[in-house]
């Protein structure tokens, strides 16, 4: 006989860990579905100032996360790393098909979270993993002396152009508008660092190199002038961090959910259109987006699906 979970979640991010926690802790059957690695984007984040309760010497997405995903799986959550290829939510069990195998549960969470939006810049594709990343933790290294460019200017791209100076000769942040988006205090600290240059009102047009990038052109989007800034000889490589927003994961749900702007709208229940499917976390509408505002998500989310499991029985 199939095994039918009481909650499936898919994502194990903030929201996704969070719910399974909540879940767990419910006595109820719970299956964590994450097809990399568990912690999702915040797994990428070199380092947390703002999350209550963070380790006070320093905190980063990674440990976060692995303090996280531990504590589901102690308070009962099971956890599985498959990558989910389609979703029949319509009907009173919920089946998720897996490149594994097929997952069912009397109720879901969808907490797939956002991937990073591309840069939009001419021959992007051709040198990503060859001068073009969208994670500084995972690739700041490889660019260590060697000038950095990075594309956006929210929070994310100050924090990781912040980290990159660890690593990187110099950084440029190439920002569209003539000021940052980030919040004042990040701002303060990249304003402050030396290692940080900013160019305003531009964006990146075009990638180069033979094997490796090894030029940038960037172009003012007022005046349409353009500019090519080239890796030196003696470097032969230089480095395109992108960081100007995520893309909502909702493709399994595009014709069995209505979306706004790619983003599932929900009840302050975190309930969706369809009766036992919760969203939590990035991947719904709402207007903040941060690791706080999705754990608290996931919480909400869990504790909706217990009562809507109870509610069934009665």
């Amino acid at each position: 006989m199939e095994h039918i979970y009481d909650v499936l979640i898919l994502g194990g991010g903030p929201a996704g860990l969070s719910a399974g926690i909540y879940a767990g802790r419910s006595r109820l059957d719970t299956l964590i579905i994450e097809k990399g690695q568990s912690g999702g984007q915040i797994a990428l984040t070199a380092e947390l100032e703002n999350y209550p309760g963070q380790l006070p010497e320093g905190e980063s997405g990674l440990t976060l996360s692995e303090r996280m995903a531990e504590q589901a799986r102690r308070l009962g959550a099971s956890m599985i790393a498959d990558a989910i290829r389609a979703a029949d939510i319509a009907g009173e069990v919920k089946v998720l098909e897996g490149e594994k195998e097929a997952y069912r549960g009397r109720s879901l969470i969808i907490a797939a979270g956002a991937a990073p939006r591309p840069i939009g810049c001419e021959n992007e594709a051709r040198f990503v993993g060859a001068g073009i990343s969208y994670c500084a933790t995972c690739d700041g290294a490889f660019f260590r002396d060697l000038e950095v460019f990075v594309a956006g200017g929210g929070d994310s791209a100050v924090e990781e152009a912040i980290f990159l100076t660890r690593f990187a000769r110099h950084v440029t942040i190439v920002h569209r508008r003539d000021r940052l988006r980030a919040s004042r205090g990040l701002q303060e600290r990249a304003f402050a660092n030396e290692k940080i240059s900013f160019l305003w009102d531009s964006v990146v047009a075009k990638a180069e190199g033979d094997g490796a990038l090894q030029a940038v052109t960037v172009r003012h989007v007022k005046t349409g002038e353009e500019t090519v800034f080239r890796a030196s000889p003696a470097d032969g490589l230089m480095g395109l961090f992108g960081f100007t927003g995520h893309l909502p994961s909702t493709g399994l749900f595009t014709e069995s959910l209505p979306l706004e702007n790619g983003y599932i709208p929900t009840g302050e229940d975190m309930s969706t259109a369809v009766p036992g499917v919760f969203a939590a976390g990035d991947i719904r509408v709402k207007s903040v987006r941060q690791v706080v505002t999705a754990a608290a998500d996931g919480a909400v989310a869990a504790v909706s699906a217990e009562r809507f499991l109870t509610e069934r029985q009665v």
